[in-house]
């Protein structure tokens, strides 16, 4: 039995403990990469397409990403099983550089598209070896304290990152924002190698060859429907919603078979801490992406002050992942997950309130802290009782669908919530800030239902 299937002893070194420093430091520099990235890329994109005349392909730089990484999520899953998780974190570091590299080289537009697959297909390598190499060697009640560590690793790039990206393109070029990652994120690599090499063996696993392939053609397939839907949901035209509608079908069905048996129902235990996952990313991030909008074009303020809403949203991202990690030793607390629902409802509920005129911007602002506070509590636990509900020799594929899960669910109600919004704007801009805020609320509110099966 391995140390993280016993209780933490009393004097059981922490995360920072010199024999873990090295790795913790480590995961959580890799993980701050990887959150720089995503945050810097938003900024310094419409720069980068004009540059290499790409307006075309535009959606699809982003849309690949996603798409690229479910490919990634679900051979990272049965890699780590069979193999262990040292090669395949290594493996996604190094093609997560590579598509940085080519983005950042790319002469055509095409080219920086295929450094952007490249690039997803390594986060999703390296998010599930990420979670993988924590189960091998953080003791159970530690994790939460970790996932924190993870949660709190986006938020300093939360804060900086599209401010920094701003001025790299202003003065220094759009390619340096791809360019400059590499160089960080080597070292962390380095830093890994002699907790890597001293990994556990992986446990021995039933599931043949063939079941592998079939799991990767259904993943190429839900990537071509991600793909599908991102790039459907730009368009406005009865083409598009028959894509979207086509698309949806096709991710629906990859879910169903690339998930666990029982997420899609949420049946009590595993699945419903995996459908859970994806159910909050899903409120959370859709909601998201018409804040500063919002704030921008209904309530006139500068993308200074209306960027600052996602700043505190992250700000409160961290309070709450630093509340939870303080109940690390008592373990996952499944009682939370519902609180953590009921704060992003009731935070996004308030938000939506601000699409009317007479409510203070700053209503707003105060709601996404609150909804940023929620997705602290949640998002951390949920990690760990994946673990933790894992038997010894599947934490691969269960983090694998983990991060399928959001992926997948994220995608997906994106491209309806964005569809939805397109419709309405014509007709009524606050009907259609409303009307995409809603489907969030929801979200919540079945989260809240869900939460109550996440137990063993």
């Amino acid at each position: 039995m391995s140390v993280a299937e016993h209780a933490l002893p009393a004097a059981e070194p922490g995360i920072l403990s010199p024999q873990r420093r090295a790795m913790t430091i480590g995961l959580v520099s890799l993980v701050s990469l990887v959150a720089f990235e995503a945050l810097a890329v938003a900024t310094a994109m419409p720069t980068a397409a004009q540059a290499l005349d790409g307006l075309s392909l535009y959606a699809l730089a982003f849309g690949g990403v996603i798409a690229a990484s479910v490919v990634g999520l679900v051979a990272a899953g049965r890699w780590c099983d069979v193999r262990g998780a040292a090669v395949p974190l290594q493996a996604g570091v190094v093609a997560f550089v590579v598509g940085l590299a080519l983005a950042g080289l790319a002469p055509n537009m095409p080219l920086f598209v295929a450094g952007r697959i490249a690039q997803g297909f390594g986060q999703g390598l390296l998010l599930v070896a990420t979670y993988v190499v924590v189960a091998k060697v953080y003791p159970s009640p530690l994790r939460p304290r970790l996932f924190a560590a993870f949660s709190a690793a986006w938020v300093v790039p939360s804060l900086v990152g599209p401010t920094i990206s701003g001025l790299v393109v202003e003065h220094a070029g759009w390619r340096w924002v791809f360019l400059a990652v590499p160089f960080l994120a080597l070292p962390a690599l380095w830093m890994l190698r002699p907790g890597l090499r001293a990994l556990p063996p992986p446990a021995p696993s039933d599931a043949s060859v063939g079941f592998a392939h079939r799991r990767m053609a259904w993943s190429l397939v839900g990537a071509a429907g991600a793909c599908a839907l991102h790039y459907a949901g730009q368009r406005h035209d009865a083409a598009g919603f028959a894509l979207i509608a086509a698309a949806t079908v096709a991710v629906a069905v990859c879910a169903w078979r690339l998930l666990p048996a029982g997420v899609l129902v949420a049946r009590r235990g595993l699945p419903a801490v995996i459908a859970l996952r994806g159910i909050a990313a899903a409120a959370f991030f859709s909601t998201e992406v018409f804040v500063p909008l919002m704030l921008s074009r209904e309530r006139g303020l500068s993308p200074v002050w209306a960027g600052l809403a996602l700043t505190v949203g992250a700000l409160g991202w961290s309070a709450g992942s630093w509340y939870q990690g303080t109940m690390s030793r008592k373990g996952p607390r499944p009682s939370v997950l519902r609180l953590g629902m009921t704060l992003i409802g009731g935070g996004v509920a308030t938000v939506a309130a601000t699409a009317w005129a007479h409510v203070p911007a700053a209503v707003g602002i105060a709601g996404w802290t609150i909804a940023g506070l929620g997705m602290g509590l949640a998002y951390p636990i949920l990690a760990a009782l994946a673990l933790d509900l894992s038997a010894p020799g599947e934490e691969g594929v269960n983090s694998s669908a983990l991060q399928l899960s959001e992926a997948l669910t994220v995608a997906t109600v994106l491209a309806l919530g964005g569809s939805l919004f397109a419709t309405l704007l014509e007709t009524s801009p606050t009907l259609a800030f409303v009307a995409s805020y809603a489907v969030s609320v929801a979200l919540a509110l079945l989260g809240m239902v869900v939460a109550g099966r996440c137990r063993r």
